[in-house]
């Protein structure tokens, strides 16, 4: 018992811990996908670790050319001369002298002789691991459905007890869904890679465990790309597996008016919303909150969806915050995402890299629009992002959301009710007074404790983020209409200031 429950490396590192430790060792396993999804690679990195383990290896190949499968391997720098590769595509020995053979024309092959052959080459190899590639040209070659899964059982039966590790390559181009679910009661597991075409952007992967026999795994989609060394699997965030004991002490903006509307700031381990119209201030906030992070010595990040770094760092100079020195300094991370090429995965594995690698204790996200706009397509991605600042909490970081509001002036509404998973929100507004358009600032909720109910006016200039005095006579606020309707003494005014 304690042997067919040994595990061995699967040879992707993110693909072993999506199945807790590795696969249980000598088993049959099904790898299915449609052409393109990556078989062939993930395949090969099976294989690669046995050759670094100083096995032996085989590549059993009905469809591919062996130099197709070098030039895969050169695409990812790989060195393949030590896996055995069998191919099929010389069939004298099937066939027989003076013979027509064509690998375009599997069906006029012998099913038996071919699969002789196959185990003929087993024997004198004597591998530890096996792919073999690909089941579609077994079905062509049987040309029955039952005489198909009868020698699939055969299979299945050649390679018990004999201390292999077998893979078993589908590319799913079968119709035949009833013959495909008795492949899948036939092995011990089945792994599934999908490749999704977008309207726009690069194509989305994503791959699922759908079985694994006596043991457990990580169940559901984990996303991942094709990258040059091999597969990049983002393994499924799960919040609750990565509890972190932290202090939920107060984090400071470094202006004291602003800290004290939360009475002191937001706590670690709690995510802030900044929600308002376009323009009004809440990225220079959240750049408030960075830049006093930094100076504190802390570690920091920002990613960026919407605004383009330059003209964050120049905009944030010309308020008296040089972010691009804290950048220099390794203190903050600023990383432009590219909407078109991130799948909300390996969002979440990048967050988390920065959490676990760099030591982030501050974070912040600009913007929610942008991060839906940079995955349209993808699913429950709103469960995904609580799930992602879940994480964030569990793990101490205070986390900072940028939310625009639809409107400038008026009535304004957000197409993302994600209010609820903020534990921190502060409103935004424009308001007229005096004949200048001005800003005011409110917090509408605060679960870490007390906070103030008053709105106050706050300016953002070269001496940076300023908050006012309450604006006792200000109404209308969460109207969307707001309107001041008292005297100029209280407004911020340099003049004021000066004096």
């Amino acid at each position: 018992m304690a042997n067919t429950l040994s595990r061995i490396p699967s040879g992707n590192s993110a693909l072993d811990l999506i199945l807790n430790g590795g696969l249980p060792a000598n088993r049959l396993y099904l790898l299915e996908g449609s052409p393109g999804s990556g078989k062939t690679t993930l395949g090969l990195q099976f294989l690669r670790r046995a050759i670094a383990d100083g096995e032996r290896a085989l590549y059993v190949t009905l469809s591919e050319t062996k130099e197709e499968l070098m030039a895969v391997g050169a695409s990812h720098d790989w060195d393949l001369s030590q896996i055995d590769i069998f191919e099929l595509s010389a069939l004298e020995e099937v066939l027989g002298e003076g013979r027509d053979q064509s690998i375009l024309h599997p069906w006029e092959m012998q099913l038996g002789e071919t699969m002789r052959l196959i185990q003929v080459e087993l024997d004198r190899v004597r591998p530890t691991r096996v792919v073999f590639d690909s089941l579609s040209e077994m079905r062509l070659l049987a040309q029955d459905p039952l005489r198909y899964r009868r020698q699939v059982l055969l299979l299945k039966q050649y390679f018990a007890g004999r201390n292999m590790t077998v893979i078993l390559v589908d590319d799913m181009t079968s119709n035949q869904e009833e013959i495909d679910r008795h492949l899948h009661s036939i092995c011990h597991g089945v792994i599934t890679l999908e490749r999704q075409t977008l309207e726009f952007g690069a194509a989305r992967r994503r791959l699922q465990v759908q079985k694994l026999r006596g043991v457990d795994f990580v169940a559901g989609y984990h996303d991942f790309a094709i990258r040059k060394g091999g597969l990049e699997i983002f393994p499924r965030l799960i919040a609750s597996s990565h509890h972190a004991p932290f202090v939920g002490d107060a984090v400071s903006s470094g202006v004291e008016e602003l800290d004290a509307l939360l009475n002191g700031g937001p706590l670690r381990g709690t995510c802030t919303l900044l929600t308002g119209p376009a323009g009004c201030g809440k990225t220079t906030i959240a750049l408030q909150y960075l830049h006093a992070a930094c100076l504190r010595g802390e570690v920091a990040a920002i990613y960026e969806f919407d605004e383009r770094i330059g003209t964050m760092f120049a905009r944030a100079k010309a308020f008296g915050m040089d972010i691009e020195a804290h950048v220099k300094s390794g203190s903050l991370q600023v990383e432009q995402i590219d909407p078109a090429e991130l799948s909300p995965g390996e969002f979440a594995a990048r967050v988390r890299h920065q959490v676990e690698s760099r030591g982030v204790r501050l974070l912040v996200i600009d913007s929610l629009n942008g991060y839906l706009a940079a995955m349209p397509e993808e699913k429950q991605l709103i469960l995904q992002l609580h799930e992602l600042l879940s994480y964030l909490n569990q793990q101490g970081v205070a986390t900072f959301l940028i939310n625009p509001q639809q409107g400038l002036l008026g009535s304004m509404q957000t197409n993302l009710n994600i209010s609820y998973i903020a534990d921190v929100v502060l409103m935004l507004r424009f308001f007229e007074a005096g004949g200048r358009i001005r800003k005011a600032i409110s917090v509408l909720k605060h679960r870490g404790g007390a906070h103030e109910d008053s709105i106050r006016e706050f300016r953002v200039d070269a001496r940076g983020v300023r908050v006012g005095e309450p604006l006792v006579d200000f109404r209308g606020v969460l109207t969307g209409t707001p309107e001041y309707m008292g005297e100029r003494e209280p407004l911020l005014e340099d003049r004021s200031l000066e004096s």
